[in-house]
């Protein structure tokens, strides 16, 4: 049995009664205080960084921190623990040891869930570096900080800027030391910890001994995670600010040195730290990605769930070894077989046989999807409805004449009331009353079947169907985009 298909980019918070009540009291009474104390403080810590700033010339920054500057490192480091202490963060729970910068030039933290895991940045002997977009710099008071921490920075308009990236932490890593240690977020994102997602793996370029960092927020009402699909940062800062005590545990496990085969391969280093990661944590891993949550996001916005369904089955073809070609391969052999030998039920076997494909996990996860009332047989016509979405960027118009033909009626060039139902149901996820309805309005003579020109002059002339048609066209559109990016990036990164 495979286990469903987690989504790490969703959090919701069940407040209670009690819990309603302490955030009330605690908004007007603790939280003010903690503000305005957090406030001070980090005025305190923006003034002494600006200060450091101030008279930093361009050569001084390109070089690591000397002189009174490294007493302002430390000063600022305290001042930033202290701020996390007033926030409700008493105590940390520690485990291991932090490795010293000449050992482990690169902190790698996960998995990323929450704004508050910049803790782990005052847990390590000397504030370290980070990789942040430029745009950050101007964040008030926050980008003064984070630009004396001599940042790596990422730049989204300068097309250069990931190799750029690459080559400054490769520079500071192979410092021996004299450089503080950078520290990364390798899963790109946030998450709701459920799950380790894959890691990016620009901090595995360099090839120099990693530290792994594993974070958790063990309290029994989850105010710390935010999410894309969840409560948004005002409310977890505002909910977190309402606890009492805020625990959490950050264990540093043995720094992991790169052997020769992680050396020629990044991607490979990055999938060993993520397993050692995901053991310590007891959690799985899933290979969702940073992309993947843009496409989650697209879905919700143009409410399309078909998004979802379409970026897994992509996902899971690239690990079974399909390029675009192939799939297209695949998606016109199976239509020649069930067009020459109709079988609308097969079961899972005979679903490796359709692909040509030996039985493994990966096919075995994709046989489930379409196994909706999991009887152990899936209808191959709404596979092939699905290939025509991945395999290319198919208009409207091709997706819902593929699927016609793959539903119409004993191939007579017409479809049945159970057929279009199938159709709709597929592609737009309409409930049964709509098809129906739609069904019958299209049937103006009554005969229980319509054709696909009938049925696409029909909706053509409907202003419903015109903007869902424009919806489809744009979001799969983007689909297809999106998922050719991920696929030169993966052949890239494997060269």
């Amino acid at each position: 049995m495979v286990e469903p298909m987690k989504n790490p980019f969703v959090h919701r918070l069940n407040l209670g009664p009690v819990d309603v009540i302490k955030i009330g009291v605690m908004s007007f009474t603790i939280a003010p205080i903690r503000i305005l104390i957090a406030g001070i403080l980090l005025m305190l810590a923006w003034s002494l960084a600006s200060l450091s700033l101030l008279f930093q010339t361009e050569i001084e920054r390109q070089k690591p921190l000397i002189g009174w500057r490294k007493i302002v490192n430390y000063v600022l480091l305290k001042i930033s623990r202290i701020i996390f202490f007033v926030m409700g963060f008493h105590w940390v729970k520690v485990k291991g040891h932090c490795a010293q910068a000449k050992e482990a030039p690169i902190v790698c933290i996960a998995p990323h869930s929450s704004l508050f895991d910049a803790l782990v940045f005052f847990m390590i002997p000397e504030l370290p570096a980070v990789v942040s977009a430029v745009d950050h710099i101007k964040v008030p008071f926050i980008g003064k900080l984070i630009q004396f921490t001599q940042p790596v920075f990422v730049s989204r308009e300068d097309p250069n800027s990931r190799l750029n990236t690459i080559k400054e932490i490769n520079k500071r890593a192979h410092s021996k030391g004299a450089w503080p240690q950078i520290v990364i977020f390798p899963e790109g994102t946030c998450t709701n910890r459920s799950c380790l997602i894959g890691f990016k793996p620009g901090a595995f370029y360099p090839g120099v001994p990693v530290q792994p960092v594993c974070v958790r927020y063990p309290n029994k009402l989850d105010t710390i995670t935010w999410t894309w699909d969840g409560p948004d940062a005002f409310k977890v800062l505002w909910y977190t600010l309402c606890q009492f005590h805020n625990n959490v545990e950050i264990e540093f496990l043995p720094v992991h040195i790169p052997n020769e085969q992680e050396l020629r391969d990044p991607k490979l280093f990055s999938e060993n730290v993520r397993l050692r990661m995901a053991k310590c944590l007891n959690c799985t891993i899933t290979d969702h990605t940073y992309d993947d949550c843009r496409l989650i996001l697209w879905a919700a916005k143009v409410k399309i769930p078909i998004v979802k369904r379409i970026v897994e089955i992509f996902k899971l073809h690239k690990k079974l070894g399909f390029n675009t070609e192939a799939m297209n391969e695949v998606l016109l052999r199976i239509r020649q077989q069930v067009s020459s030998e109709p079988q609308e039920k097969i079961t899972y076997r005979e679903f490796s046989e359709y692909l040509n494909i030996s039985q493994n996990d990966s096919l075995q996860r994709l046989f489930k999807i379409y196994d909706f009332e999991q009887t152990g047989h899936i209808d191959i016509r709404d596979y092939v409805v699905d290939l025509c979405l991945v395999s290319g960027p198919a208009t409207i118009e091709e997706v819902l004449k593929m699927a016609f033909q793959a539903f119409e009626y004993g191939h007579e060039g017409f479809i049945r009331s159970q057929g279009f139902k199938s159709v709709m149901v597929h592609i737009f996820e309409m409930s049964d009353s709509e098809c129906q309805q739609i069904f019958q309005d299209i049937d103006s003579d009554d005969d229980q079947k319509i054709t696909f020109d009938e049925f696409y002059g029909f909706s053509k002339t409907q202003p419903k169907y015109k903007k869902l048609y424009h919806i489809f066209q744009e979001s799969t559109s983007n689909i297809f985009d999106l998922c050719v990016l991920n696929e030169i990036s993966i052949e890239n990164k494997e060269e």
